[in-house]
């Protein structure tokens, strides 16, 4: 159980020092408590002052004529029963000593020492004292009861006043802030690419500084959209416009007599012109991908089925004309998977883009590439693709997928393309509702494609 309490604590603090250290509302509720702590102990140190200034000047004189009054009252010799009589009707505590009497009206109450120490703290409490014609000491005090009822309740209620002043100072902190967190969640809706709903602003008529900078920040939000539709815009432009000269350069081309002289000439116009026509069909296929509103044509597809024959085409494709160097690829798929609602165009892309990617880059390798398909909770399914390659550095990672990037500096189609392979595994993936993710696997470069299963 002690260890359970010190584990609770432990994790308070924990949570207590992080949220000082990185909340913004915590950190102005204690600068308030703090701002509030010490102004009221600069407040009592400044009352104690004048009053001990104002004390010495006027209280004190008036008090000790009081007590001269008192005194008297109670007569010389002393007399118990006029003390007696003056407690019961006033907050005192009163002692008397002496040669004949020592009597206390309230013996039950601890004694403080400059009530009987004639070397106490100093002339300060000296006036509550007298000594009668007789040779006694009469000694005044407040009666320690009556002192100690009244400042516990204060205390008590003073207490409930702070800490219901602190709740009330986080709660309109609290709401002060609230911008914040519009303004977060906006802010990472247009990192996401989603420009459709505006950070809502608050006051708009006459906004505050939070209510300003959610303004701006739509915005620029605003301007962003407009220059990401027209670089969209020139790039579907640019693309309908080439395929047209594209075309008639392959025809022409292709119309080239096949002589000795030509024919080297020849092939590598015809390869130059084919890369052309995928490059232009990837940037068509990636920007209506890219689009919030991808249409996916969804038909009942058998996976395994359509990996194996991915993998055929490809061998067939790396192969030489008589069917020699083929590149080998291990295949791990499940015996029985149950048929699933994917775009199979869209998916023979993924699977194509990924398995070329991989034989590209595992040259020389120790082993040949792998694709694996594994059924997951829920109806999903994880298509797995690994090369045993060189791998890429660690700090390149979270760049690939990005459009036009690739970790080498070659411009060749050896060397690695033009960087829109995985950008347009990574929007087949997502428009399916599933995730693409890349990793080091050491050796080579291992992509993980997660389908969910699909409900309508």
């Amino acid at each position: 159980m002690k260890f359970r309490s010190l584990k609770f604590c432990v994790m308070a603090h924990r949570r207590a020092k992080h949220a000082l250290g990185h909340s913004l509302r915590v950190k102005l509720v204690a600068l308030f408590v703090v701002l509030a702590l010490t102004m009221a102990a600069a407040f009592t140190f400044g009352m104690q002052a004048a009053i001990g200034a104002s004390w010495r000047a006027v209280a004190k004189p008036l008090l000790t004529d009081y007590v001269d009054r008192l005194a008297a009252d109670i007569g010389s010799p002393p007399s118990t029963e006029r003390a007696l009589a003056l407690t019961e009707r006033l907050p005192l505590s009163i002692r008397i000593s002496g040669p004949q009497l020592n009597w206390r009206s309230h013996p039950q109450e601890p004694e403080r020492d400059w009530m009987y120490d004639d070397h106490g703290p100093g002339d300060e409490y000296k006036f509550f004292q007298r000594t009668t014609a007789d040779g006694h000491r009469v000694q005044f005090g407040i009666s320690v009861e009556a002192w100690n009822q009244k400042p516990r309740f204060i205390g008590w209620v003073t207490l409930a006043t702070l800490l219901l002043l602190t709740w009330v100072a986080y709660k309109w902190v609290r709401r002060m802030l609230r911008p914040l967190d519009d303004i977060r969640a906006g802010a990472l809706r247009f990192g996401a690419g989603n420009f459709a709903q505006n950070i809502p602003v608050r006051h708009a008529h006459r906004p505050d500084e939070l209510g300003e900078l959610a303004a701006t920040i739509n915005t620029m939000g605003a301007d962003i959209h407009q220059m990401l539709e027209a670089k969209r815009t020139l790039l579907l432009a640019i693309s309908h416009e080439l395929r047209s000269p594209l075309t008639r350069a392959r025809l022409n081309t292709e119309l080239l007599p096949e002589t000795t002289e030509l024919q080297p000439n020849r092939e590598a116009l015809l390869r130059d012109l084919a890369l052309m026509r995928d490059l232009v069909t990837d940037l068509l296929e990636s920007e209506r991908l890219a689009s919030p509103h991808a249409a996916l044509h969804r038909e009942v597809v058998d996976l395994p089925a359509l990996v194996c024959d991915v993998v055929c085409e490809l061998q067939s494709a790396h192969a030489q004309p008589d069917g020699s160097d083929a590149p080998h690829i291990d295949t791990a798929l499940p015996a029985a998977l149950p048929p699933l609602p994917l775009d199979p165009t869209r998916m023979r892309l993924l699977v194509r883009n990924l398995l070329d990617n991989a034989l590209r880059h595992n040259n020389h390798a120790s082993a040949p590439p792998r694709i694996e398909v594994l059924p997951l909770a829920d109806g999903a399914v994880q298509l797995t693709v690994r090369d045993f390659g060189p791998g890429v550095a660690e700090d390149q990672l979270p760049n690939l997928g990005q459009p036009f990037f690739r970790p080498d500096a070659a411009r060749t189609r050896e060397g690695g393309g033009v960087g829109l392979g995985l950008y347009l595994c990574r929007l087949v993936a997502q428009a399916h509702g599933g995730s693409l993710a890349v990793r080091n696997a050491r050796p080579g470069l291992e992509i993980v494609v997660v389908l969910p299963a699909y409900r309508a």
